[in-house]
């Protein structure tokens, strides 16, 4: 069958539920459910533009900041151990880091197919989003002025920030090929922090009007002593974690219950992740009762993620007690 811009996919022919509240028109995409959760091999742009109206309560989606590094070949390179674009960490005391994208090779063209693909997302998420919806977007301190004048062009209301509070290795090192020349300099601050973009459709009406309408407009406080916080107590993806789900992005249960369990304010909704990666968003949005969609472009990802879901909504490990500040 032909879908857009001259592309051939093949025909499936099980029908594809989306949600109780959000029905897929078409039903050519593979899929998987696991309790309240449903993931869909999909591009989310084709995928958004085939939705119902007002169908998704909120999005919280860490995507790839930047289009190349999540191309076929750069992604090939990554699984091969040959880094490309993605830089390969050394080991630091016998334990192998992370995979880190080179953000800072990105060229201007670059930059500007990351605003024009974010200016295309957001114009196709905000149809099917409720008014009210919140939408987190995980960025990183030098690409986060371009997501966010995206969205903010495309009609979102920006709502400042949400800030993951967390020690990374991205940063601090002494000038490349210099650095016995240079022992007190760091090129750039060792990052202790991670920007989540904070935007939301704009309401109908005032935020009470809207949420008895649409249950949306507001977050889900922790306790009723207690509001939700823009800041998050967090901590790098533990070894035992990444077992699970070994995606390079991939965000600790910890942090992602803590932020999804606050982005629906009265506890029901559905949650859409339209870059679900291996399905840590769902599986934050399972173990907290959650309905959620994912969508994942990447054949590779989406058959991890029908191991990785289930396991990462009952992963526990000896620091669940996260704070919202």
């Amino acid at each position: 069958m032909r879908t857009a811009r001259g592309h051939y996919g093949l025909k499936m022919t099980t029908r594809v539920r989306a949600s109780k509240t959000a029905e897929s028109r078409l039903d050519y995409w593979r899929s998987f459910t696991f309790g309240k959760a449903l993931v869909l091999e999909a591009d989310c742009l084709n995928w958004l533009r085939e939705q119902g109206p007002n169908t998704v309560h909120a999005v919280v989606t860490d995507p790839p900041y930047g289009l190349f590094e999540y191309s076929s070949e750069q992604q090939q390179k990554l699984r091969n151990g040959k880094g490309g674009v993605w830089r390969i960490p050394p080991s630091f005391d016998g334990v192998q880091r992370a995979p880190l994208p080179r953000f800072t090779v990105l060229s201007p063209q670059d930059l500007r197919a990351l605003e024009l693909f974010f200016l295309e997302w957001a114009k196709a998420l905000i149809p099917v989003l409720v008014p009210g919806a919140n939408v987190v977007v995980a960025t990183n301190p030098l690409l986060s002025y371009v997501v966010s004048a995206a969205l903010a062009k495309a009609g979102l209301e920006r709502r400042g920030e949400i800030v993951r509070l967390v020690m990374t290795m991205r940063g601090g090192d002494r000038p490349k090929a210099a650095h016995e020349e240079f022992p007190d300099i760091s090129v750039m601050p060792r990052s202790m922090w991670e920007p989540w973009l904070l935007f939301r459709k704009p309401l109908e009406g005032r935020a009470q009007d809207n949420l008895r309408k649409w249950g949306t407009g507001g977050f889900r406080r922790p306790s009723l002593e207690k509001p939700f916080g823009d800041v998050i107590l967090s901590a790098p993806t533990h070894k035992s974690e990444r077992a699970l789900a070994p995606h390079p992005s991939l965000k600790p249960q910890q942090f992602m219950r803590t932020l999804v369990r606050g982005v629906l304010p009265l506890g029901q909704g559905v949650v859409l992740d339209p870059f679900c990666g291996t399905g840590s968003t769902l599986a934050a949005a399972e173990s907290v009762g959650y309905e959620s969609i994912g969508i994942e472009k990447d054949p590779h990802y989406f058959e991890m993620a029908k191991k990785a879901l289930p396991r990462l909504a009952v992963f526990k490990n000896g620091s669940n007690h996260l704070l919202s500040l």
